[in-house]
């Protein structure tokens, strides 16, 4: 089964059967406006689909699995699991290198970071730290195969989610996984430079209940906390345990409770 090619802070592999619960048994397009490691879409393998993100590297490197494999493969070969190797390819800025040459450094980056988070700097660098893995799997030729012929026929888009959500039609389905609304001072929930505060939540919330009224069935996952309970407080909500390794606390990782909500 096709699975993602690239770690991700905060991806729902581990929550695929708590998930699939609430997929609806037929719908027509697919949307996933937070695309991060697109483990549901993986799983799901829809044949009309659509992923967006913010980050433009990572949909770069969406878009040379889908259209540039055996190109990529060539630069992913020969690169070596080692830390100098590593900071040099991160001072390398993306903006600097065609777009296969992007995608190779944001794939290697992510398979030996720390904990495959993508974090920048207020000059947007990416400055997440060498994990020195033991064998890290920066080449999965298996994977990225599998990963490149799911993509195939799929629209992939570096967008906003007001922007993509305004796309989505009666009988359409949205899954939407936001940075999560941090649960304390500890957690990690940023992702880019400007972040995701509680206005972006807002707004998320206002497409989620547009997207209602038009018929477009949609679930969201977050955190657990009071914000998410009242706001969403029309739709259906369900408790799930979500194993969570990245905090700066460690009584904050293991087990934690998230929401998913559905609208119908």
């Amino acid at each position: 089964m096709p699975r993602p090619f690239l770690r991700y802070a905060g991806g729902k592999a581990g929550l695929l059967k708590d998930l699939y619960k609430h997929v609806p048994s037929d719908f027509n397009r697919y949307y996933e406006p937070f695309a991060g490691g697109s483990a549901l879409f993986f799983s799901l393998t829809p044949s009309d689909a659509l992923l967006s993100d913010f980050n433009e590297e990572l949909m770069n490197a969406y878009r040379a699995v889908r259209d540039d494999l055996e190109g990529l493969m060539e630069l992913l070969r020969p690169c070596p699991n080692e830390e100098a190797f590593y900071y040099e390819m991160r001072e390398k800025h993306p903006m600097e290198l065609s777009p296969l040459e992007a995608a190779a450094r944001f794939i290697y980056l992510n398979k030996t970071c720390f904990n495959g988070i993508y974090r920048v700097n207020s000059k947007n660098e990416f400055n997440v730290p060498f994990a020195n893995l033991k064998s890290p799997s920066i080449c999965d030729e298996s994977t990225l195969r599998l990963s490149s012929k799911t993509l195939q026929g799929v629209e992939i888009l570096a967008s906003s989610f007001e922007e993509v959500l305004k796309l989505p039609q009666e009988g359409d389905f949205v899954y939407m996984d936001p940075p999560y609304i941090p649960v304390s001072s500890t957690s990690f929930v940023d992702y880019c430079k400007n972040g995701f505060g509680m206005d972006r939540q807002e707004e998320l919330a206002g497409c989620f209940r547009d997207l209602t009224e038009r018929g477009v069935k949609c679930v969201l996952s977050n955190a657990d906390v009071e914000w998410i309970r009242e706001t969403y407080k029309d739709f259906n909500i369900f408790e799930v345990m979500a194993k969570r390794s990245i905090n700066s606390n460690g009584a904050g990782r293991g087990k934690v409770g998230e929401l998913i909500v559905r609208n119908w």
